[in-house]
Parts: C-alpha cells; sequence; structure tokens
C-alpha cells in the first residue's frame, strides 16, 4: 500500500474544499431561491398601518389597530436627529455599504467563534429585510435569506427610503411599531417635536426595547441615550457642546397618572373615548368600507371634534358631577330591603358570571345566596347602582358637525379598564325628556296662531281620554282655578297644566310629533296629550339636542354629522366617505325667533336662571327638562353659536335624583354643567367664537313687538285658552302680567 504524500493530501484539501464550496453554494442558492420575497413584494410592501383619527384643529386623538400600533411617517417628517443617531448608532457605513456590511459579518462571526459572544452584524437594510419582508427567526437560511433581501432593496430603494421603512416598522416597545407611534406614546408628541435627547433615547432602546424601557428603567434609558449621543459626536454629527446640552435636557415622559407613573397606554389624547368608539363602530360595517380594513389598511379619518372644546366638555361634567355626587351619596339610603335596590341587586347578580355559568336551578340559587352575603359583590353593585352618569354633547349651531362628546362620567371611566367601550351616555341610551320636549308643544301652538303673549288657563286641568278616563297632570306653577298666564310666562316657568292644555287645544299630538320629526327625532314618540310633558316616549341625547337646531337656526335643521373626509394611506380621500347630511324646514323663521325669544327668558329667569350666575355676557337660551321622581334631569340650550344637550341620570331608572328635591331638578343638576361648558368655552377667545347676540336683537318688527310675526298670527287672533271665561277678567289679568314682566 502506497503512502499518502503531501502532494496527495493537497490533491484531497482541494477536493474537500471544492466539494464544501459546491455544497454551500448549493444549499445557499436553494435557501435564496425559495424563501426570498418577489420583486413585486420588494416594490410594493405589504405592512399593517393603524388608522389615525384627527380632531377638526388637527390633533391626533386616537389610532385603531389590531396588534400592531404602526402609522405612516413620511422621510421628510422624521427628525434629522433621530436619523443621525440611528445610523452613528446601528449603521455608521449605512450610505456607503451596498446592502451588506462584509467588515461587520466577519467581526461577528470571528467573535462568536473564538470568543463566544454575540454581536450584531445587520445593517440597518438588512434590518428592514428581516422586519418588512422576512420573520425573526435565529437560523442560518433567514439569515442568507436578509442579506441577499438586502442587496435587492438596496437596489430598488433609495438610501432615504430604507430610513423611512426602518423607521416606520422597528418595535420601540410597548407594542409601538415606528417612531410615529413611539414619540407619541414614550413623549406624546409628534415625531418632529422630539428633541435630540429623545431621539437618542429611542435610538438606544432599539437592541433591547424591553430592557431600555425608561417606563421600566428609567436610568438605564438614559445610559443608553447617553450612549448613542457618544456615538454621534464620534462620527461627527455633534459638537461636543451639543452632546453636553442633549445629555442635560429633562426627559418628560407621557405619563397617563403623573402621581402614580403609570404610562399612559393610549395613542393620541384619550379625550373623547366614547366619540372614537362611535367612530370605530361606524367604519366597522362592511358597507362603509367596502374595500378597507379600518384596523390594517393606515386610513385617516378628519372629524368635526374640536379637541379645546372637548376639554372643556371633560373639565364642565367632572366639576359638577364631583359635587353632585357628593350630595347624592349623602341623601340617598341604599336598603337593600328596598323593592326597587332589590330589584338592582337581582339584575346584578343575573348578569353575574357566576350565575350565568351555574347550569341547574340548585346552582344558580347557591350563587345567588353566595353573592348577596358577599360585601364586596354588594358594595360594587351599590357603587355601580349610585353612580351618576351623564351625557354631554356640543353641535355647531349653523352646521350641526358635533364638536364635543363626553359619553360617561368621570367616576365610572376611572373605575373601569373597559370603560372606552362602554354605554355612550349620548348616543345609545333613550330616556322620556321630561319638559323638554314642551318646545315643540308651544312651537306648534304659535304656528296655528297663538302668540308669546296669548292667554291660557294656568290652574289644575283635567282631559278626557279616548278611554273615558281623565288625564289630570301635576305642575299648575302654584296657579289656582280659574288663574291664566301668558304663553311666555308659562314656558319660562315650565308649568304643565298649560302644556296639557294647549295640545289638547290649541294644536294637537300629531302636529307636535310632525315637527318633532322633521326637527330630526326618529325614535317612536305616541300622539297621546302626556307627550306635552315629555311622557310620549323616550328619545337619545343626541336627539334632543341637535332637535333644538330649528330653534336655533331659523327654523332649520341639519343632521349631525362627525367626521368630513377619510384618507387612504397615500393621503388621497375616499370620495364615498362622506357623511351625508339632510336638511328638513321644520319651522317658519318667525315662530323659530318667537321661541328663541320665550327660550330665553328660561335661562336668563326662570327654571334655568343658575345658569346666569356661572355664565354672563352672551345671550343664551333653553329648556329644562326632570323626568318622573327626578330620574332624569336635562338640559338642553344654544348660544348664537352653539348648541349643547345634558342629560344626567344612573344607569338604571330605578335610582332617581328624588332625594335630592329641587336640586335634582334639571335646572340645578343638568343646567350647571351648560354653564360652566359654555363660560369656558367663549372665555377661550383663540376659538373664535365671539358673537354675543341673537339675530333677531339687531332687527325691527312690526308693532314694536321684540320678535316678528308669521302670516298666520298676523291673520288670526286666538280665543284665550280658559276653561271658564266667567272665572276672569281678561283685561285685568294683561295687566298683572306686563306688571311682572316690567318688574323682571
Amino acid at each position: 500500500m502506497s503512502k499518502f504524500t503531501p502532494k496527495h493530501w493537497l490533491i484531497v484539501l482541494i477536493s474537500g474544499t471544492i466539494l464544501v464550496t459546491f455544497g454551500i453554494s448549493i444549499y445557499v442558492n436553494q435557501v435564496i431561491s425559495s424563501g426570498l420575497p418577489s420583486l413585486a413584494s420588494l416594490e410594493k410592501p405589504e405592512q399593517e398601518l393603524s388608522t389615525q383619527i384627527y380632531s377638526a384643529d388637527a390633533q391626533l386623538i386616537g389610532t385603531f389597530y389590531s396588534d400592531q400600533r404602526r402609522f405612516k411617517v413620511p422621510y421628510d417628517s422624521i427628525p434629522t436627529a433621530f436619523v443621525k443617531a440611528l445610523v452613528a448608532s446601528e449603521d455608521r457605513k449605512f450610505y456607503d455599504h451596498w446592502g451588506a456590511d462584509p467588515d461587520r459579518i466577519m467581526k461577528a462571526i470571528v467573535k462568536r467563534v473564538v470568543f463566544g459572544q454575540r454581536s450584531g452584524a445587520s445593517t440597518i437594510t438588512q434590518q428592514v429585510a428581516r422586519n418588512v419582508f422576512l420573520t425573526q427567526d435565529r437560523t442560518i437560511s433567514r439569515k442568507l435569506r436578509e442579506v441577499a433581501t438586502a442587496v435587492k432593496i438596496e437596489q430598488i430603494y433609495t438610501k432615504e427610503q430604507i430610513i423611512e421603512m426602518y423607521a416606520n416598522t422597528v418595535l420601540f416597545g410597548r407594542g409601538c411599531f415606528g417612531i410615529g407611534v413611539a414619540a407619541k406614546s414614550y413623549f406624546n408628541k409628534t415625531p418632529m417635536e422630539l428633541t435630540t435627547g429623545e431621539c437618542a433615547m429611542l435610538v438606544g432602546m432599539l437592541p433591547r426595547p424591553s430592557a431600555y424601557n425608561p417606563f421600566r428603567n428609567y436610568d438605564l434609558a438614559i445610559h443608553r441615550r447617553n450612549i448613542v449621543l457618544n456615538a454621534m459626536e464620534a462620527t461627527g454629527v455633534l459638537s461636543a457642546s451639543e452632546v453636553a446640552q442633549a445629555k442635560s435636557e429633562e426627559i418628560a415622559l407621557n405619563y397617563g397618572d403623573k402621581e402614580k407613573k403609570t404610562p399612559n397606554m393610549k395613542i393620541g389624547d384619550n379625550i373623547a373615548p366614547h366619540f372614537l368608539e362611535m367612530l370605530r363602530q361606524e367604519f366597522s360595517e362592511p358597507k362603509i368600507l367596502e374595500n378597507y380594513n379600518i384596523y390594517r389598511d393606515g386610513l385617516v379619518i378628519n372629524t368635526t371634534l374640536n379637541s379645546k372644546i372637548q376639554r372643556y366638555a371633560n373639565e364642565a361634567v367632572a366639576e359638577h358631577l364631583t359635587i353632585m355626587q357628593e350630595k347624592f351619596n349623602k341623601k340617598y339610603r341604599w336598603r337593600t330591603k328596598d323593592t326597587n335596590i332589590a330589584k338592582v341587586i337581582e339584575k346584578s347578580i343575573r348578569q353575574s358570571n357566576q350565575y350565568r355559568s351555574a347550569k341547574t336551578t340548585a346552582a344558580k340559587k347557591k350563587v345567588r345566596q353566595q353573592l348577596r352575603s358577599n360585601k364586596s359583590f354588594m358594595d360594587s353593585v351599590r357603587n355601580s347602582a349610585t353612580t351618576i352618569q351623564c351625557g354631554v354633547v356640543v353641535i355647531d349651531a349653523r352646521t350641526s358637525a358635533i364638536l364635543a362628546m363626553v359619553g360617561a362620567s368621570p367616576k365610572s371611566m376611572q373605575e373601569s379598564s373597559a370603560a372606552d367601550y362602554s354605554l355612550n351616555h349620548v348616543m345609545q341610551i333613550k330616556r322620556q325628556p321630561g319638559s323638554s320636549m314642551k318646545p315643540f308643544v308651544y312651537a306648534a301652538s304659535l304656528t296655528n296662531g297663538y302668540t308669546p303673549e296669548s292667554i291660557v288657563e294656568c290652574g289644575p286641568f283635567s282631559y278626557m281620554l279616548f278611554d273615558s278616563t281623565y288625564w289630570e297632570p301635576s305642575g299648575t306653577g302654584s296657579c289656582e282655578e280659574g288663574d291664566t298666564r301668558t304663553l311666555l310666562s308659562a314656558f319660562q316657568w315650565s308649568i304643565n297644566t298649560v302644556s296639557a292644555r294647549l295640545i289638547t287645544s290649541a294644536t294637537n299630538p300629531e302636529e307636535v310629533i310632525h315637527i318633532c320629526r322633521r326637527a330630526g327625532i326618529k325614535s317612536q314618540l305616541d300622539p297621546y296629550p302626556a307627550l306635552s310633558l315629555g311622557a310620549g316616549g323616550d328619545v337619545r341625547p343626541i336627539e334632543l339636542a341637535s332637535s333644538y337646531q330649528i330653534f336655533a337656526n331659523s327654523g332649520l335643521h341639519k343632521s349631525p354629522f362627525y367626521y368630513t373626509y377619510v384618507e387612504d394611506k397615500q393621503g388621497n380621500e375616499i370620495e364615498d366617505l362622506r357623511q351625508e347630511q339632510k336638511i328638513s324646514d321644520a319651522l317658519e323663521p318667525e315662530i323659530a325667533t318667537q321661541m328663541v325669544y320665550m327660550m330665553e327668558k328660561v335661562v336668563n329667569g326662570g327654571t334655568a336662571s343658575s345658569i346666569r350666575k356661572i355664565f354672563k355676557g352672551i345671550d343664551a337660551a333653553g329648556k329644562t327638562g326632570t323626568t318622573n321622581d327626578a330620574a332624569d334631569a336635562w338640559f338642553t340650550g344654544y348660544t348664537p353659536e352653539l348648541i349643547c344637550g345634558v342629560w344626567i341620570g344612573f344607569d338604571d331608572k330605578r335610582i332617581t335624583f328624588d332625594c335630592l328635591g329641587s336640586q335634582g331638578y334639571g335646572g340645578r343638576a343638568a343646567a350647571p354643567i351648560w354653564g360652566i361648558l359654555m363660560n369656558k368655552i367663549y372665555s377661550d377667545k383663540t376659538l373664535g367664537f365671539t358673537k354675543k347676540q341673537f339675530d333677531y336683537k339687531s332687527q325691527k318688527f312690526e308693532n314694536d313687538k321684540p320678535y316678528p310675526l308669521s302670516k298666520t298670527q298676523k291673520s288670526f287672533e286666538p280665543e284665550p285658552l280658559i276653561d271658564d271665561e266667567e272665572l276672569l277678567d281678561i283685561e285685568e289679568q294683561q295687566a298683572i302680567e306686563e306688571e311682572t314682566f316690567e318688574n323682571e
């Protein structure tokens, strides 16, 4: 047997090298050819982008997303400091290499093989390849595909486009994908508002976003920021003085609760959660977005909401309800044996998960007994049931754009983790409107020829219904039998017996409902005389608030809307996604003006006079409303430019404000919120609401009246609505009325 000579060994070595190289080549070729993204996907990468929601004053108020919070920020909106920090820290040869950096790769291999140390060798382009087109698997095959994909990316895109892709796809922790979401989440800023120090902190988080999260480990995040700043100085993009200044910056993190230092997990200001949820539900309907996905397609929804007015609405509600809740808690007696409270408790038991999961009658009975003896459960039922709820909406009086919406009380929002998706007390509840329905009764009466000076008896009233029973409403306003009032005085003090007489003699329920329909109220209303007192059917707060536009807008009604237009991720408007407005002519302009004149008296010296203790110097008109046992308290009113509706009550109608007496009526329970809010809005000159008077006050009318008359009123002089004319000297009563208003 011949010996192996050095020549033989050389042949074996060369052959082995060739075979290994050939094998590696086949493997690499197979890996690359089978797993690379297509040219089409490289040119048009598919990315999930969050939908952004903006207020009318260009504030980001929220996002809709599936599992990744991400929205696109164009290159020219990425701060230069971020780009410089990224290149200095992550890829110093970025502008020179062709996708991969061989030197870094070799160094990483040596460190791994010789010293057993992991070292990042991926360029920015490789990271884009991994984040956008590949997976995060730690395998050799994925790494090879990453390099090959990076080379292709460099052939297709400019360096600026690669930076843009990177900045919009990289994970900054806390579910924040991209610089746009990260800037809002960590600092509540847009990217261009970030300082150099903040940019460096974000870049410093990239290697280990969770570990370097400033909310979790502030000192470590600062240390990482300083490392990045030092790298920027070392590469010459920052001077020593600029680095020193950036290191001295105070980093103000976006805490949701600054005292407890809990991070704000919301993208956007989260000032109008129920408004956002209303939008989400609207756009989740397949017929609205047939060709788009609200959670993935990067839409931009431009809304009518004004962020300043929304904040003022939140503040007004919080200020008043804090006081109201304290008063109620002191007066209300929670007695578990009380019939209504027992029903509230039983309802809560039946809605509990334990009760619903119990399969048998015996098991359900046992759960009921356990929960009734569970102090924690019973306390939670009481707390939930006795929490005062509210619904507040502000509408532009001319356009019907919704400017602000508070869908629930601050207390309930703070106590529930799912409060953002809770019941919207502006859009989703229906309650009896009480006396807030009276303006439509009076408007119908005026349309038929009566005037604010027409005389109506105000004493006790009895009316036989179709079933031969008698309807005898309470609420005479201290009138005795035979006493009378003008329509103006009766409306100002919300006298029920006058409204009852009007709907049975001056007009009828059908005519009142007709006006309501043209004013945008779609809820079912029953054509009974009790409609005059708000007992003809439940309405939504948004309906009632919107309906008052017919008084504020010369008889015209426009359906309310809450977004103006929607853009796709390229910034193109989606043409068929604009809200349609229905416009109807509900009242003659003269009648609408007379109603403004009468409703103004309610605020200036009637049931809503509490407003004038808070809000002065601007004309205001409206109507209070209180239902039986003070279960619901309303005030809907308007200025020359704004309409605002306020409802407060409880989620369960069996809990009422009855224990508060008159403090639970609309004029004292709901109207103050309206006054506080309007005072805040009109005190802010930047909002541009400067009109102080209603239009009719600058005009002159026939016979020196303070309002115009319709053609019907000019040609028709109705008889006074008096049950028995012999009981009253009409001229004497008119003199009394004139003297009363002169004194006022």
